[in-house]
């Protein structure tokens, strides 16, 4: 009785269209389940498992049905959950290479988006494309990064998944006659999840068809909503899931020799070997400790070369190194007041991530190297706190604190945040804080404060931000790219969209007006506060079968920062007697610049993009403009 009523609920058929979002699902006992993680879809076991179909078509239109049928089996052990995804498509139409890890962008690809606290704010993201291929990550709603970038498509009306995180998960996949196949094994010890003894996960499945530009959702989100993930569906019923032992040591050893020239000999002068190591230690299903003494980072990707445009901002490097890369998610925070690449050497480091009560916790304590100390003979201490309590529905309240003490100097930054969700497509963002930095026995205090509203309508959206950070805030633990400016961005946005087959599938035309002031003069009537000046208009077209083309006009203007030139000098006077005279900008600079974009589908062979520029475009080096033609 028992075993037929399991199978009966195992075999059920889930459609998404059909609003049958809510799943349960088997569950198998190894090792009737064991399977070999193959792209071939099998065993016995995935006769049992429930099966997910009915997608829906989410951008470039939503609520359509999807044209290509895609059916996901799903089944869970104690250990494991796995996946087992049947995708249908046309012969050829299958994209897909055997890409580096995260970069998987121009593939067809499956997106499993997994929450198991179910609180509607942030998923784990395990992406695979149809040859096995990873991309995983995190998406945190709330960072306001919106399409256009990796694992997003244009204007599919998301957030962007951060791919900083790299979970332990098995894939395999294969292009079949009748389009693709994909098994996918995540084992319960990647996860972090409550303590219940039955839970209830959310869960959606997109899938992304280069042919023809679609993505297609399992649940029929809507595009007019503040949150993406909560309209996720869920696995209902999960019982004893067992993380085991979740304890991970890697041991290191560094050692270096010198070589130099004496006479007619090569000499070495080696050093002690250096011992160091990383722990990670599941103290809880959804607590987890980590730790390092003397990490070796040597093995650790090297950052991408970036150009620097604008030398009144500092770049931004993604965190790499893997201690710090576990549970980075919890560590987001508005403006980035937590940015763990400020330990730069780190001698030994603790942290602890994870969820309790309704509130996600990040903690971390770290002493970096003497070298990386203002005074040369002391040890930088830092300290990071980051938390987040749920709120009815789905929005949420934080705190993050964060110092740190290099001998006699030290910085702290204090910062409460909220993200407010009122009815199904508005939201307010607010931050509000400050710093103390003690520098040669001398205390200064500055704030930081911010404010966004968004209505996220599917054919009128619009966008208001205000932003301000004084000249003397500090984040000696964060990025801060540029301080001493109130930044403030309006943007509204339109919609419109074509019938099932016509030729224009969407067109979206955005206006923004933007501005930057002095902090300092924005309330000195006596002087002018603005340093830029911009007003965009952007349209982005979506043809059908996947075509895109855009074309933006960018009217900007820019006044001289004369602050941040004052120690900038040129050379002048006579060639023979040359002199050195201060840096000034007397006029404003102005650019017109016109922009036009187009990108065919993604092909069975080949794909294509256009980009042409032209206009006057600014040089802020030389504080000055020039005619730009680029193609």
């Amino acid at each position: 009785m028992i075993a037929a009523l399991i199978l009966s609920l195992a075999a059920a058929v889930f459609s998404g269209r059909d609003n049958q979002v809510h799943v349960v699902i088997p569950r198998v006992d190894a090792p009737a389940a064991a399977i070999t993680v193959d792209g071939v879809l099998d065993e016995a076991v995935w006769q049992q498992a429930a099966r997910l179909t009915g997608f829906s078509q989410y951008s470039p239109v939503d609520g359509r049905p999807a044209d290509d049928p895609t059916d996901v089996l799903v089944f869970y052990t104690p250990t494991t959950i796995y996946f087992g995804i049947k995708a249908h498509a046309a012969p050829g139409a299958v994209h897909a290479t055997l890409a580096n890890r995260d970069r998987i962008d121009a593939d067809d690809a499956i997106q499993i988006f997994l929450n198991p606290f179910n609180d509607g704010r942030q998923a784990l993201v395990f992406g695979v494309n149809p040859l096995g291929i990873q991309a995983d990550g995190v998406l945190v709603e709330g960072t306001n990064n919106r399409g256009g970038a990796a694992f997003s498509a244009l204007e599919s009306g998301r957030e962007v998944t951060d791919l900083t995180p790299d979970y332990v998960y098995q894939s395999k996949g294969r292009i079949t006659d009748e389009g693709y196949e994909i098994e996918i094994a995540i084992p319960f010890k990647t996860l972090r999840f409550p303590a219940d003894h039955v839970q209830s996960w959310a869960l959606n499945i997109v899938r992304r068809v280069q042919s023809s530009g679609h993505e297609d959702s399992w649940v029929p989100a809507q595009r007019a909503k503040s949150s993406f993930l909560a309209q996720s569906g869920t696995l209902d019923g999960l019982t004893d899931l067992r993380r085991g032992l979740v304890l991970d040591l890697n041991p290191v050893v560094t050692a270096h020799a010198d070589g130099a020239a004496s006479g007619d000999r090569w000499n070495y002068d080696t050093s002690r070997p250096e011992l160091g190591g990383n722990i990670r230690w599941g103290v809880t299903p959804n607590l987890t400790l980590n730790g390092t003494v003397n990490p070796d980072f040597s093995q650790v990707e090297a950052d991408a070369s970036q150009f620097t445009y604008d030398p009144r901002a500092a770049l931004f490097f993604p965190e790499k190194r893997p201690f710090f890369i576990d549970g980075a998610e919890l560590f987001n925070a508005p403006n980035n007041l937590i940015y763990t690449r400020r330990i730069a050497a780190p001698i030994t480091a603790v942290k602890l991530t994870g969820k309790a009560s309704s509130t996600d916790i990040a903690l971390l304590s770290a002493v970096d190297d003497v070298a990386t100390s203002v005074s040369g003979v002391d040890h930088p201490v830092f300290n990071i706190v980051r938390l987040q309590h749920d709120l009815p529905g789905t929005s949420k309240v934080g705190l993050v604190y964060t110092d740190r003490i290099d001998g006699a100097g030290s910085n702290r930054v204090f910062a409460a945040d909220a993200r407010l969700l009122f009815g199904p497509i508005y939201n307010l963002q607010l931050q509000a804080g400050g710093s103390r930095t003690v520098s040669g026995g001398v205390a200064t205090d500055a704030p930081i404060w911010q404010a966004i509203f968004n209505r996220d309508g599917r054919h009128f959206g619009l966008r208001y931000q205000v932003t301000g950070i004084h000249e003397d805030f500090r984040a000696a633990s964060g990025f801060v790219s540029r301080t001493g400016v109130i930044t403030t961005n309006i943007t509204h946005r339109a919609t419109w969209f074509g019938a099932d087959n016509a030729l224009l599938q969407s067109w979206t035309t955005s206006v923004l007006l933007n501005s930057v002031s002095q902090y300092r003069n924005a309330t000195d009537t006596q002087r002018d506060p603005w340093l830029e000046k911009k007003f965009h208009v952007n349209n982005s077209v979506k043809l059908k079968g996947g075509w895109l083309a855009g074309v933006a006009g960018l009217f900007e203007s820019f006044a001289f920062d004369e602050p941040f030139y004052k120690n900038y000098a040129v050379q002048g006077g006579a060639a023979a007697s040359p002199q050195v005279l201060p840096f000034t900008g007397t006029q404003n600079i102005r650019n017109d610049d016109y922009v036009f974009t187009l990108n065919t589908p993604q092909f069975s062979r080949i794909s294509g993009s256009v980009v042409y520029v032209w206009g006057h475009d600014e040089n802020f080096y030389e504080w000055s403009s020039a005619t730009i033609v680029f193609a």
